[in-house]
């Protein structure tokens, strides 16, 4: 990775070390051209040892959690999801795998794009954004990452059955955190491209006050160079977004099938423990997708300036960088399977409410049964 030629990716390391950490991303120092190579080879080999050892955890507590629930199981008519874990798991480590080398093209990608918006912004002077990249970093994805390792533990140790040993609870609540993880690493790489498009626009809006100068006559064609690297950096920007998505296919996907049927499997269990009297036991997309549609207000802001009517090369270059906004549209994807966004999320909330809905009226028709089974039973 090329930490030391990029700020962005400097900035975002210590994230994607605690990542490396629950195995769902291989370390920083993979990536990096001055690592020497036969460093770099006893590295990826101690890696694939430490994935092969926490994908044979994750094999063994989904064992163990199959064995101790399984009493529970047949009496009172539930189902265990730890298999999906197990799947969960196991397309993780294959993505890693799998996509080693377009992770390494997407950390090279976002480098040289945070390399060549800085050369084009070195000659225009203007207000930074407020908002930094670093504190929004630590509110998007340390603190979610702090409440993910906080209190998915808090919500699940003990909870698991009186059978289970307290160290294979203790590596469930590691696996568990594992998965759960998986959202913040993607919110991260959209972070990436957030902070790409600001500034990606901040050049642009530079360009238009120049450009409102009637004195800008002499710079003319050097502004015009700037518009067109604009553009082509918007189109570097939608490219490595397809990457990202591609990337992030198949995890994703079963991380949305894995909280669904989380929500079903505790829905469930809260039904059958409340009967039990004897137990004791996104947004960040949003802003991004909004501050890239923003570039064509802007652009049509400039054609609407008397210097774009006067230079005809100036007009020619944003009639196609317009016509290229309204060709690539910014879509965040799960490798073109579906689409992230707030849609999904209140399809899904539907779509699970109806399946909750389903279970409570399938348990109080099977309580009901065994209630009558027994007091028949009583009467004979």
């Amino acid at each position: 990775m090329e930490a030391k030629r990029s700020r962005l990716l400097t900035t975002a390391r210590p994230y994607l070390q605690v990542l490396s950490i629950f195995c769902l991303i291989p370390p920083a120092e993979f990536f990096s051209r001055t690592l020497r190579k036969r460093r770099r080879i006893c590295w990826i080999a101690g890696y694939s040892l430490y994935l092969v050892a926490s994908v044979l955890m994750v094999f063994y507590e989904c064992h163990a959690n199959i064995v101790s629930l399984q009493l529970e199981i047949h009496k009172f008519h539930v189902e265990d999801f730890s298999k999906v874990i197990v799947a969960i798991a196991t397309c993780n480590q294959l993505n890693i795998l799998l996509n080693y080398g377009r992770l390494g093209l997407i950390y090279n990608e976002i480098a040289n794009l945070d390399l060549e918006i800085g050369k084009a912004s070195k000659d225009f002077c203007g207000k930074r954004h407020w908002w930094s990249f670093r504190l929004r970093l630590a509110i998007s994805i340390g603190l979610w990452m702090v409440f993910i390792i906080g209190v998915i533990p808090r919500l699940t140790l003990g909870r698991t059955g009186p059978f289970f040993h307290w160290l294979n609870q203790v590596f469930t609540q590691i696996i568990l955190i594992m998965l759960q993880l998986k959202g913040p690493e993607y919110c991260l790489f959209v972070l990436l491209v957030y902070e790409l498009i600001l500034r990606t626009r901040h050049v642009l809006e530079q360009l238009k006050a120049d450009l409102e100068d009637f004195d800008c006559g002499a710079r003319i064609q050097e502004l015009c160079v700037t518009l067109k690297q604009n553009q082509l950096l918007i189109g570097r920007i939608w490219r490595l977004v397809g990457e990202i998505g591609a990337y992030f296919r198949w995890s994703m996907t079963l991380l949305f099938l894995y909280n669904g049927l989380t929500i079903l499997h505790v829905v469930n269990w809260a039904i059958i423990r409340s009967i039990n009297p004897n137990d004791c036991c996104q947004l960040s997309e949003l802003y991004c997708v909004k501050t890239y549609n923003s570039i064509s207000h802007i652009l049509h802001q400039i054609g609407c300036l008397p210097t774009a009517e006067e230079f005809q090369m100036l007009k020619m270059g944003l009639k196609e960088y317009i016509l290229q906004m309204q060709h690539l549209k910014l879509l965040f994807t799960c490798g073109g399977l579906f689409d992230i966004n707030l849609k999904l999320f209140g399809g899904m909330l539907v779509t699970l409410c109806g399946y909750v809905i389903i279970i409570v009226q399938f348990k109080i028709q099977d309580f009901a049964q065994i209630s009558y089974r027994q007091n028949t039973s009583n009467t004979f």
